[in-house]
């Protein structure tokens, strides 16, 4: 919206919730509103509406997205390294039974930051990955999950979690630390995904993946004037690495 505002435009935001209906409603409404192009993070892999719209003249950049670059301009983190550079913290920091909360799986990002998590475990002798799948990306969906993990006995407990967002991590803190009396990170260490603002205010500070959000957008916005200037210029895809931040709910004071 920032780096809109400095190119003279206004930016329509709406969202979509998961919901494909939804999001062919906004599709419909910037269509009726005769914007000037759409950055859109898809919420399934089919690109169907997405195609329609651009033949009728909308531009689009595809955003969080890879792409292939004969369709569409796109931009993403590398969320398969971001789970694996997740995952091996939490195993340098001693852990060996690990757990990975998330979901839906209809959600790419999340496939791919399980996938990355799963590389990392498989490179180390001894580690183990549980799955513990999520209805959404949410703080009450990483309460709920939290309760079940803390309701196993000392021996069959992960060791560490890896939440697919920072908004599922922080449900799960809140289970562990409020209603189970297990600390963070002594009794189990906890690493989340985005590296929201909430993310140092939380009860333990909580470690994470940091996206380059800002930059993202920037180059979102960069990529859209490319296509707006010239439809059928070559198409990019600019992919991004993420950042491993460590904070206390990972780090056990010697």
């Amino acid at each position: 919206e920032t780096a809109a505002e400095k190119r003279g435009l206004a930016m329509i935001t709406g969202n979509a919730g998961l919901s494909p209906k939804r999001e062919n409603v906004y599709l419909d409404l910037f269509e009726e509103q005769r914007v000037r192009g759409v950055l859109f993070t898809p919420q399934t892999q089919e690109l169907g509406r997405i195609d329609a719209l651009r033949s009728r003249g909308t531009p689009v950049v595809l955003v969080d997205e890879h792409a292939p670059p004969s369709r569409y301009c796109s931009l993403a983190v590398d969320d398969v390294e971001g789970g694996r550079m997740a995952v091996e913290h939490l195993l340098d920091g001693g852990a060996r039974r690990v757990a990975f909360v998330g979901g839906p799986t209809s959600l790419h990002q999340v496939v791919d930051r399980r996938v990355g998590a799963e590389r990392a475990v498989g490179a180390v002798s001894g580690a183990s990955l549980t799955v513990v799948e999520t209805a959404a990306l949410t703080v009450l969906e990483g309460r709920g999950a939290g309760e079940r993990i803390a309701s196993l006995s000392v021996a069959k407990r992960p060791e560490a979690v890896f939440a697919a967002n920072d908004l599922v991590a922080l449900g799960l803190m809140q289970a562990f630390m409020f209603n189970r009396r297990l600390h963070v990170p002594e009794d189990i260490a906890l690493i989340g995904y985005d590296d929201i603002d909430f993310a140092t205010s939380a009860i333990s500070a909580l470690s994470s993946i940091r996206q380059p959000a800002r930059l993202m957008g920037r180059t979102a916005v960069e990529l859209l004037e490319d296509e707006i200037a010239d439809p059928e210029h070559q198409h990019r895809h600019v992919s991004f690495q993420p950042e491993l931040v460590v904070r206390d709910s990972t780090r056990v004071a010697e």
